[in-house]
């Protein structure tokens, strides 16, 4: 009987996993053990193997896409099984469904009501001002002020009104000519873009009546004028491709068009328009790739130049590009978890700087031992799970209606790897020597690059250490890792003058943040902690003790 694999819960918070690579084709031969795919979830990619014998009948998810928990991952059977039901799953049931509403939409069909009488036409020579689109991510526009009141005479060019974008005022102007009879938005009121802004037209047109009309109807007497000059429309179309839009000799252009023709010297009779009622816009003038010009413009251009030289002005050119990566599973989950971490716990930093000299010349002698290599990093992790023994509300967890006190500490390492980042944890590190965090993190660090690291070994921390030193990075903040209630961020290693004893001396010193949740640690609590941190770092003979 064949059997259906389902995508596995690899961790305790794997929401949804993706097949990074599958190692059986469909027809292969299975045995129980044998790998099946390579699973991508949000901490690891991990080994897939099979609990199941037969031949690989079906694969549900393919390479590369992602799916919940519990989706149908693939079906094992034997050789020519028919797995046809296991495919259909419920969905005859709701093809069954269908009929019945099919019935009552035929038995509804004689009921039907007769068509509706025509639209009533607009009135020739009305124009109904929508709301523009004056940006490409404008959505809504607010009426910060309006220039024109009912009743007043517009001319094509005049500017009705200033409209409030996301991105800043603009004039709006019209381009019809005739008497403002309605205002369909307040100054401060915002709506929708392509809603009804004005109406103008002949004085003493009904306005209700314009109003009322479909937003489709047509508008009265348009087609026969239309017909008086049938033999006129080919020249316009070619006047329309060839040269800028214009009405009464005047060139319909946005104010911002304007501007750009104007910084690059671009003549706007030469630009086509792509905008409403072709309108130059923005994007025209930026487009515009300027043609061989006739003669006796090149000589009127050169009589210019003689008496009064241009200097030309370096414009970049380019094309513009981007590209649209697919997230991984990983990434989504660094997303989805620091996101909540962030907006859930009320984060507050502590920032101190502690004297590295004596942790210096202790590591060179710690690392002339024989078989032995020590780490400032291991340094640090030794002096925080030290500093969190005498400090105990900093290892807690916010509960809700309670807090949660660690009486352990397992230590979480930020460990930076491809898709993103990962946070191993080093159990009761309290308890291990110096030399023993150093080969615990090499290792753990290691297999979580190579994604050769288990689920379980990247769970339970209670405190977090990350470490951008390495990079140059002098000091930083880091959102903490939850449920953990504080992360501390360690900087580099900086040589420079400090003041010892009155004088001013060579120095290393070494900047850390502590980031704290403030439900779990308060301020004091935290300074505490950053203090005795600080005499462990600064006197690393006591952390051997």
């Amino acid at each position: 009987m064949a059997e259906v694999i389902n995508m596995p819960r690899l961790s305790d918070t794997m929401e949804e996993g993706t097949v990074a690579k599958w190692l059986k084709k469909v027809g292969d031969k299975i045995e129980e053990g044998d790998i099946l795919a390579e699973i991508e979830t949000d901490k690891a990619t991990m080994e897939f193997e099979s609990f199941h014998e037969g031949t690989l009948l079906h694969i549900g998810i393919a390479e590369g896409d992602g799916a919940p928990v519990d989706s149908l991952l693939a079906i094992i059977g034997e050789d020519g099984e028919d797995i046809s039901s296991l495919l259909a799953g419920g969905t005859a049931p709701a093809a069954t469904e269908e009929a019945p509403a099919v019935e009552a939409v035929a038995e509804s069909a004689p009921k039907a009501t007769p068509p509706a009488a025509a639209p009533a036409a607009i009135p020739e020579g009305v124009e109904i001002v929508k709301m523009p689109r004056l940006s490409d991510t404008m959505e809504e526009g607010t009426v910060a002020s309006w220039l024109k009141k009912v009743g007043d005479t517009v001319e094509e060019g005049d500017i009705l009104a200033e409209i409030e974008t996301d991105k800043a005022t603009m004039e709006f102007e019209s381009f019809y000519s005739g008497t403002l009879l309605h205002i369909g938005i307040q100054e401060g009121e915002s709506a929708p873009v392509d809603e009804v802004l004005a109406v103008i037209g002949p004085e003493g047109t009904d306005v209700n009546a314009v109003l009322s009309a479909p937003s489709g109807a047509p508008a009265a007497e348009s087609a026969p004028v239309a017909e008086k000059a049938p033999a006129a429309a080919p020249a316009a179309q070619e006047a329309t491709i060839q040269a800028a839009p214009s009405q009464n000799g005047r060139i319909l252009a946005s104010p911002l068009a304007k501007k750009i023709a104007s910084d690059k010297g671009i003549n706007l009779a030469d630009v086509a328009g792509s905008g409403d009622h072709g309108r130059i816009i923005k994007r025209d003038v930026e487009n515009y790739q300027p043609s061989a010009k006739p003669a006796p413009a090149a000589e009127k251009v050169e009589v210019a130049e003689a008496t009064a030289p241009i200097v030309p002005i370096p414009v970049a050119v380019g094309e513009e590009s981007q590209e649209e990566v697919k997230n991984s599973t990983m990434r989504k989950v660094i997303a989805k978890r620091l996101g909540e971490s962030k907006f859930s716990a009320p984060h507050y930093y502590l920032t101190i700087e502690v004297d590295m000299d004596n942790a210096k010349a202790s590591r060179v002698q710690i690392n002339n031992l024989p078989d032995t290599k020590v780490s400032f990093n291991d340094m640090v992790l030794k002096a925080c799970a030290m500093a969190l023994k005498k400090h105990p509300q900093v290892n807690t967890t916010w509960n809700g209606d309670s807090t949660i006190y660690k009486h352990h500490v397992h230590m979480g390492v930020a460990v930076a790897v491809d898709e993103g980042l990962v946070v191993p944890v080093i159990k009761f590190a309290d308890q291990l020597s110096l030399t023993q965090l150093g080969a615990s993190v090499k290792d753990l660090a290691g297999r979580a690059r190579n994604k050769k690291i288990k689920p379980d070994e990247m769970e339970g921390s209670t405190f977090t250490v990350s470490n951008l030193g390495m990079f140059g990075i002098l000091e930083f903040t880091s959102i903490i890792n939850q449920p953990n209630s504080a992360i501390l961020s360690v900087g580099a290693i900086v040589d420079k003058p400090v003041v010892k004893n009155g004088e001013v001396v060579p120095g290393s010193t070494m900047k850390v943040t502590l980031a704290c949740d403030h439900r779990t640690v308060d301020g004091a609590t935290g300074a505490q902690f950053l203090q005795t941190l600080r005499s462990y770092l600064e006197n690393p003979v006591t952390m051997l003790a």
